[in-house]
């Protein structure tokens, strides 16, 4: 979610000199359904964005198309190729009946997103551009725009189409996408200004980095939703305490003040996110 957020800010603080649509979070169904994490559009050409937050040192392997992670300790770990699934989710949006069956035809571009520099590429993909959020701006300006492929009313048609057939997309947990064990995965609210793992809660106030002093009040919201992306179905109020590393009375007024859907009462009361209200 942090890497996503980073880039909406990117775009919310830079502006650019001709006329185009910029959405984020789009699930759309063509042959499948596919989820985009961002989607530039102009009437020019369409550019998406897969962002990415996998740390360490990264080796996009062509053959077989992977993704290859070095962690710090040795540890070397494999996950689909974002190359492979830029590419594919630019080939489902070009066989979508807005585009193709309407007479639009207009170039998709895919990148990858690295949401942090500390994301280190030894190899890079071939044939998709690899970018941190803050390249994302000069990269699209460098383009180059010849002749208008779309005119201004059938951009913002297109737009408002892709809007109105937006889809809740729920995605698999992680955990068992990737068949990580539960105890694998590092516990702990994270910093939203450094990134630091283990903010400590203190009071009212809110939560507090030993880190960079930073403090905020509502760092336990993303964590939270990290906890449904990770794992899915139902939270307990153990699953929040142990996860948050608070006490049983925190662990209940967070989660009675979101917007979770609850059953049960009691020591048997359950929570679950309805992801549609956050999308």
């Amino acid at each position: 979610m942090a890497g996503e957020e980073r880039v909406e800010r990117v775009f919310q603080n830079h502006s650019f000199p001709f006329q185009h649509c910029i959405l984020h979070d789009l699930s759309l169904h063509s042959a499948t359904t596919f989820q985009i994490d961002s989607l530039f559009l102009t009437q020019f050409y369409a550019i998406l964005f897969e962002v990415k937050n996998i740390s360490g040192k990264l080796t996009f392997r062509e053959n077989p198309r992977q993704l290859i992670r070095e962690r710090d300790d040795g540890q070397v770990d494999a996950f689909d190729c974002p190359a492979a699934q830029v590419e594919r989710n630019s080939e489902l949006l070009v066989l979508d009946l807005w585009l193709q069956s309407k007479g639009i035809n207009i170039p998709v571009i895919g990148v990858v997103v690295l949401a942090y520099p500390k994301q280190i590429v030894l190899v890079p993909p071939k044939s998709t551009p690899i970018l941190f959020p803050n390249l994302i701006p000069s990269y699209i300006r460098k383009i180059p725009q010849n002749r208008p492929i779309l005119n201004e009313k059938d951009l913002d048609w297109l737009c408002n189409t892709m809007i109105n057939s937006h889809q809740i997309y729920i995605p698999n947990p992680l955990s068992q996408t990737y068949k990580i064990q539960k105890h694998d995965i590092r516990s702990g609210v994270i910093c939203d200004k450094c990134r630091h793992v283990g903010m400590q809660r203190i009071s009212k106030k809110g939560w507090h980095c030993s880190h960079c002093n930073h403090i905020s009040k509502n760092a336990h919201i993303n964590a939270v939703r990290d906890w449904f992306l990770l794992f899915g179905g139902k939270m307990t109020n153990k699953d929040c305490r142990e996860f948050l590393h608070i006490n049983i009375d925190t662990a209940t007024r967070i989660l009675r003040s979101m917007d979770l859907i609850n059953e049960g009462i009691f020591k048997g009361r359950t929570y679950a996110m309805d992801f549609s209200k956050i999308i």
